[in-house]
């Protein structure tokens, strides 16, 4: 989806997408957060707005993608090489999550790079 496709998204709007990506963070208070906070800002909102929509489902997707990735870090940890991954995959979430927000906040859309698309 291009910028250019869709109407100017209203203050409110990039608030509410800038909120389904940053509420992901809530992942590393809660076992589950990084999947329940953008999930429940996208139920609330997704059909108010395409912009806020488009922002719940590119982060929930890169969540369940996330939790995907942790599979096999944690299965090389028994080979001692996943430590070394544990940093780094921790790293992208943080810096993919923030780049995204500001992204939404600046009224544009953004893709995660390394996200496998469910919904």
């Amino acid at each position: 989806m291009n910028d250019a496709d869709a109407a100017t998204p209203t203050a409110s709007e990039k608030t509410y997408a800038m909120l389904c990506h940053l509420a992901a963070f809530a992942g590393y208070l809660v076992l589950i957060g990084w999947l329940i906070g953008p999930l429940v800002i996208w139920m609330m909102k997704k059909d108010d707005s395409a912009f806020v929509d488009f922002h719940g489902r590119e982060s929930l997707n890169f969540q369940i993608s996330i939790m995907i990735y942790w599979i096999p870090v944690i299965a090389l940890c028994f080979v001692l090489i996943g430590f070394a991954l544990i940093p780094c995959l921790i790293l992208f979430h943080f810096i993919a999550v923030i780049i995204a927000a500001i992204r939404a906040n600046d009224g544009k859309h953004f893709r995660y790079p390394l996200c496998i698309r469910f919904f």
